[in-house]
């Protein structure tokens, strides 16, 4: 496997020749998957360290949720959220992603000790961003996005779902370059669940491909969301998030093999052993073997 990754990127994850995981480290009341389960600083800080323990790569801290219909936070709550937490992490050898729509937030967590900014919007919600992301150099996540959380649902609409996201992501990518942020620094997210309805959301994944022929790496963020639950829907109706882990784990199995840079996940442990065994796979299928 031949992974693609950004830059600038800690070394030992730039020479992984395997697809990453990110955990996802939600500092907030609301959040669809775990409930608020890590609000408190101290809780979300030893999250975030029992993430890594269990093989996450990077950890990716947020202060507001996204679910579909949530309403914005203050950007002074934000910051109370999620800075003494990426500061404790960065502190503790972790590699840190704000995940931020905001540049001066962005800004602050960078200043804290991230050093990845995973931006759902793509630059759309605040133009300050790409410059506060050229200005500091570091790997920026831009997610295909077409509004905010309480709106997105009615956003929907698509002639060709892979050839739209595509195009739209392509044009984000030459927004950040205008801005002054290097191509190197970019990693593409085709944004599922965000304004994609369940059935949009597998063509994404089945043609990865089309993605990476933008020639930046791609992040997916499939963990626990609804098109999942909605696949696993039983007599009661869609399954719960948390029993959506397992459907994760094949995600990234099948992302990884597919050559997705990082899935970003709520569950570590088997996506981080998916990753491994998809790398093994197509080591193998690649490097011969039959004799």
């Amino acid at each position: 496997m031949s992974v693609l990754h950004p830059a600038p990127l800690r070394a030992d994850l730039a020479a992984a020749d395997r697809t990453l995981v990110m955990g996802v480290v939600n500092v907030t009341p609301d959040s669809f998957s775990d409930g608020g389960r890590w609000f408190e600083p101290d809780a979300a800080i030893a999250h975030g360290l029992a993430l890594i323990e269990q093989g996450a790569d990077l950890v990716d801290v947020g202060g507001e949720s996204t679910r579909p219909g949530a309403e914005r936070v203050e950007p002074d709550e934000e910051r109370a959220r999620v800075l003494p937490v990426i500061s404790a992490l960065a502190a503790a050898g972790a590699v840190v992603s704000v995940d931020t729509t905001r540049a001066a937030v962005a800004a602050d967590a960078l200043e804290a000790g991230a050093s990845v900014v995973n931006d759902v919007s793509g630059g759309l919600a605040d133009p300050a961003m790409l410059g506060v992301v050229a200005d500091a150099g570091v790997v920026y996540v831009a997610m295909h996005w077409r509004g905010p959380s309480d709106v997105m649902d009615a956003l929907a609409d698509y002639d060709d779902v892979v050839v739209d996201v595509r195009d739209e992501l392509a044009a984000r990518l030459d927004a950040a370059v205008a801005a002054g942020v290097r191509v190197e620094q970019v990693v593409l997210d085709p944004g599922l669940g965000f304004a994609k309805p369940g059935s949009d959301n597998w063509p994404l994944l089945a043609h990865l491909d089309a993605l990476r022929a933008l020639g930046r790496p791609v992040l997916i963020g499939a963990s626990r969301k609804r098109f999942l639950g909605h696949l696993l829907a039983g007599p009661d109706g869609p399954a719960p998030p948390e029993a959506r882990d397992e459907a994760t784990v094949a995600v990234t199995a099948l992302a990884a093999e597919a050559g997705a840079w990082c899935v970003r996940v709520h569950e570590v442990a088997g996506s981080a052993d998916a990753v491994r065994v998809a790398a093994a796979w197509t080591a193998a299928r690649t490097g011969g073997g039959r004799g």
